[in-house]
């Protein structure tokens, strides 16, 4: 176990590092940051400092190295950087400190606060986001994978294959924009629902408030292709566990259907459900994107969509990274969750 979390914590690390890459030099080849943060009215002097003062001045392999210390967790600092940058962690050493840290992701060229600051304010709604579609998506798409395989070959077994191909092959994105037009606007009258929402809403007499039905359409919306997917392979899991002979042999012992279903059966076909539960999670963080954009949801996608609109590059690229840590992570754990539900499976890639 110990090997293989190091070797995939590796791995995670490399993949890090190829993000940390691409999106440095992709976004900083884009404009001219001192001009981004001044904007058209600044003079050549003022501009000239900013462009010191963001090392944008020193030849590009040395920028990307003060990035990569920036938003390194280990990093060479001095004094005078820990205190500027408000840096938070352990340092140690004299003029030139090592440090522990947590990443220093810069600074919003728009709002001039720290990047990490607006990331962690819009985290929290693009993860209740994602919980609610993937809850969404456990609650209806066992039931219908299981029904599915129990009625194999009939009407209801086809509607089930047919709308998980449906729900697969859409895109979110479009799906998106009907279900906002059709429940939040054509329907709004019967559904009392918003084309758009977040989750909190502001009343001038009594203040903020929370705004649960705001979630309902855009956690549809996200948990549409994961329902789908756990659907199929709810189905596919329970056609070869029926198939059995331990099955066999607890009908022979006179249990009824439904108990050799749900007791004996479902439970040994959760395997790779679960397993794509938690791959899935992972996806949906990346995916709320577009939703977000769509529904107005106060998440990391909405806020990263805005700051390209802005070209706001220091907020884009700490999105980029912090969604690729996630993904990370959560793979990680998805290998690991395997093992513990099944304890056959030998962590050895």
């Amino acid at each position: 176990m110990f090997s293989f979390l190091i070797k995939r914590i590796t791995y995670g690390i490399f993949v890090l590092a190829g993000v940390v890459i691409v999106v440095f030099f992709l976004f900083q080849g884009f404009g001219d940051p001192a001009r981004l943060v001044l904007g058209q009215t600044g003079d050549s002097a003022t501009i000239q400092n900013v462009r010191k003062e963001l090392a944008l001045d020193q030849p590009k392999w040395k920028q990307f190295l003060f990035y990569l210390n920036d938003v390194s967790p280990i990093s060479i600092n001095t004094e005078k950087d820990i205190q500027e940058k408000q840096l938070k962690g352990f340092f140690i050493g004299g003029k030139e400190k090592i440090g522990l840290k947590i990443p220093y992701l810069r600074r919003s060229y728009q709002s001039k606060r720290p990047v990490i600051t607006i990331l962690m304010k819009a985290l929290p709604g693009t993860i209740i986001l994602s919980f609610s579609a993937m809850l969404l998506a456990i609650l209806l798409g066992i039931p219908l994978g299981v029904l599915s395989a129990v009625k194999q070959n009939t009407w209801m077994d086809s509607s089930a294959v047919f709308t998980s191909v449906l729900g697969i092959s859409a895109p979110s994105f479009f799906i998106g924009i009907v279900i906002a037009y059709i429940f939040g606007f054509v329907l709004h009258k019967y559904t009392g629902l918003y084309m758009t929402g977040s989750l909190y809403e502001y009343d001038p007499v009594s203040g903020k408030h929370l705004a649960l039905q705001n979630l309902i359409l855009p956690a549809i919306t996200l948990g549409i292709r994961p329902l789908a997917i756990i659907t199929q392979l709810t189905r596919s899991a329970m056609l070869d566990v029926l198939n059995k002979d331990y099955i066999r042999t607890a009908y022979a012992k006179g249990l009824s259907k439904k108990a050799v279903v749900w007791k004996h059966a479902l439970p040994n076909a959760l395997n790779p459900v679960a397993t794509a539960v938690t791959g899935w999670f992972a996806e949906l963080l990346a995916g709320t994107f577009f939703i977000e954009y769509i529904f107005n949801w106060k998440g990391i996608g909405k806020v990263t969509v805005d700051a390209l609109e802005n070209l706001d590059f220091p907020v884009v690229m700490g999105s980029v990274l912090v969604t690729a840590s996630f993904f990370v992570i959560v793979n990680i754990l998805a290998d690991v969750l395997y093992t513990v539900i099944d304890p056959r499976v030998k962590l050895t890639n």
